[in-house]
């Protein structure tokens, strides 16, 4: 009699095998056919791809003055599978590290979620940027330390210390930059900051490759299929800033032991001749192995040196603010240049005062532009925002300014080269609908002498000054001057006019030559051209802070400058010195004995 169990167990003892026997076929066909695993894997033991880094593209000043250049630097890769059986102790000697700081180090490169792009296989970056000397010495050695290797690189050095938030800065690519571009690997460099960053496409350069064979013990036995699939690299495009280096350098000692900006711009081509953030640092800090413990030293510092004012900060304009009124006024018809305007120590209508200096009243428009009147142009916004013949609402009125605002450059970023670049703020009506129940010109009548919402960066305070010079238009501020072997964004040629018609801005210029002559700019006179200007005191919590927004000379101007000093008090202490400073480097070509003077008083005063 059969055993109908025993037949049972048969079957199923012979299907599972059958299963596995299937199992392993299927795995092998894969493996075969559709998985590149091993193949990798053995490329990866028998082939070397050296990678060839192009030379990043040099940066120049407007003149030709060479700024930025690359010297050889190295690099200590390993390729963690073959590191084994090695004098640790040997080779840390050679690397001038401890046990415990190598230790250490192999296990954040092999931690993936330090290191994403972790692969036993590929090179990793074990040390960046050794020293000659210290790579002399592991050279030697090298061959001891298998699956160590030695990448040759170039990195950024630099002739001045200064414009360190122009030039940016080259570091090793986060995973993001990785995942973002395919043209990174681990241990790549990139630009962080600056122009490095906005044009890393065009200094960059392209990578070259050298496909080596190696034997079973990792030794370069020659190049795979005699070179075939090697390429060379590219060299990135050098690159020409508008800026004048020498411009820049008395810009940054004017600013010592201060905190805030000084900007300068060709107004015929938006070209920008100096960027001054203070306080600064020397760009050499980020570079080398040092580099990590700078940037905390500057995270820590609570004046922010690694903050570029320039662009990022924004700030109460107050009167540099005051030209862009007169003209809305001027172009809406709520003035004309002899309307006249009251002012006994300020602006008063009821309950509310907002407080001024001394000085003859009434008034007229270009009088109130070189005494900057507060008076004057809180009764020119009250009569805007209150005109019923003109505007349905006190809402159409604001609007109707904000838009004259914006076609000035306020309130929205210029879209200089730069990255990080603030927009500011510029109210509008939503804003106080929002913000407060009920409101009207009296409520927001500070906004007229650039306070209250109201702030700009000062690249937009300059770029008022350029505006003001080409009566009525301007070009992008921006960095580049040319790039050989390519060219600047269109962006960065367009024309901007405003909406307020080139024949008013005569009016203001002379309001700003009579300022010079006679006012509160008198401080930048001289015998040689004629300076426009405009101060400015913004009313701060703590100590007001110092502006100055000028150009010249008043005719075929070459230069707009605006200035601004935090905690520097009135307009005319910090602000018109040194921004007649600047002028005159520029359009000299140097300064005058008595102006060297001056410069080495104002760079001897330190604000706290």
């Amino acid at each position: 009699m059969k055993d109908v169990n025993l037949e049972n167990r048969k079957f199923v003892i012979a299907s599972i095998a059958l299963v596995v026997v299937v199992g392993y076929i299927f795995r092998l066909a894969y493996l075969q056919l559709g998985s590149n695993e091993y193949e990798d894997k053995a490329k990866h033991n028998a082939i070397y791809n050296k990678v060839l880094f192009p030379s990043r593209g040099a940066i120049y000043d407007r003149n030709g003055k060479l700024l930025v250049y690359n010297e050889p630097a190295y690099d200590v890769m390993v390729i963690t599978r073959e590191a084994k059986d090695i004098d640790t102790l040997e080779l840390c000697k050679a690397l001038n590290m401890t046990r415990e700081q190598f230790d250490l180090r192999m296990e954040e490169i092999k931690d993936t979620r330090k290191n994403p792009a972790y692969s036993s296989y590929s090179q990793q970056l074990f040390i960046p940027q050794i020293s000659a000397s210290d790579y002399s010495v592991l050279q030697e050695k090298l061959f001891r330390f298998k699956g160590f290797y030695v990448r040759e690189r170039n990195v950024r050095q630099y002739k001045y210390p200064n414009a360190a938030h122009i030039l940016g800065d080259v570091a090793e690519v986060s995973q993001f930059d990785i995942e973002k571009d395919d043209y990174y690997n681990a241990g790549d460099f990139i630009g962080k900051q600056g122009v490095e960053r906005s044009y890393e496409k065009e200094l960059r350069g392209t990578k070259g490759v050298e496909v080596l064979l190696r034997d079973a013990r990792g030794k370069i036995q020659g190049r795979y299929q005699n070179g075939e699939l090697d390429s060379l690299p590219h060299p990135g495009k050098d690159i020409t800033l508008s800026i004048d280096i020498e411009l820049q350098a008395l810009g940054e000692r004017l600013m010592q032991g201060k905190r805030g900006s000084i900007v300068a711009i060709e107004p015929s081509t938006g070209e920008i001749l100096c960027m001054v953030s203070a306080p600064t640092y020397s760009p050499k800090d980020l570079v080398g192995k040092d580099r990590g413990k700078h940037i905390m030293q500057m995270v820590k510092n609570p004046s922010r040196p690694m903050l570029n004012r320039a662009i990022s900060g924004t700030y109460p304009p107050g009167s540099t603010f005051k030209p862009g009124q007169a003209l809305t006024f001027l172009q809406e018809h709520i003035v004309t240049p002899g309307t006249p305007f009251p002012c006994t120590g300020g602006f008063r209508y009821r309950n509310l005062k907002v407080g001024c200096h001394s000085h003859p009243s009434p008034i007229t428009m270009q009088p109130a532009i070189a005494t900057s009147c507060n008076g004057y142009f809180c009764w020119g916004l009250y009569h805007m925002f209150n005109n019923r013949s003109r505007y349905a609402t006190t809402q159409e009125a604001m609007t109707t300014w904000k838009d004259y605002m914006v076609s000035m450059g306020f309130g929205y970023r210029l879209g200089v080269d730069l990255p990080g670049e603030a927009r500011g703020m510029i109210p509008n009506a939503d804003y106080y609908d929002k913000h407060l129940k009920r409101w009207n010109a009296l409520t927001v009548i500070s906004i007229s002498i650039g306070q209250g919402e109201v702030t700009l960066t000062p690249l937009q305070i300059a770029n008022q000054g350029a505006t003001i010079a080409n009566r009525g238009h301007y070009i992008t501020p921006h960095i580049v001057k040319s790039i050989k072997g390519g060219t600047i964004a269109d962006s960065l040629k367009a024309v901007h006019n405003t909406k307020v018609d080139p024949a008013y801005y005569e009016y203001i210029v002379g309001g700003m030559r009579s300022a010079v002559l006679s006012g509160t700019c008198s401080g930048a006179k001289n015998p040689w051209y004629e300076v426009c200007g405009k101060t400015g005191t913004a009313q701060n919590r703590g100590h007001d802070h110092s502006a100055f927004m000028g150009f010249a000379p008043r005719n075929n101007p070459q230069i707009a400058v605006a200035v601004y000093v935090e905690n520097g008090g009135f307009g005319a202490a910090f602000g018109v010195p040194i921004g007649a400073l600047i002028m005159e480097q520029y359009i000299r070509g140097e300064l005058s004995p008595d102006s060297r003077v001056r410069a080495a008083n104002i760079q001897a005063r330190s604000i706290n």
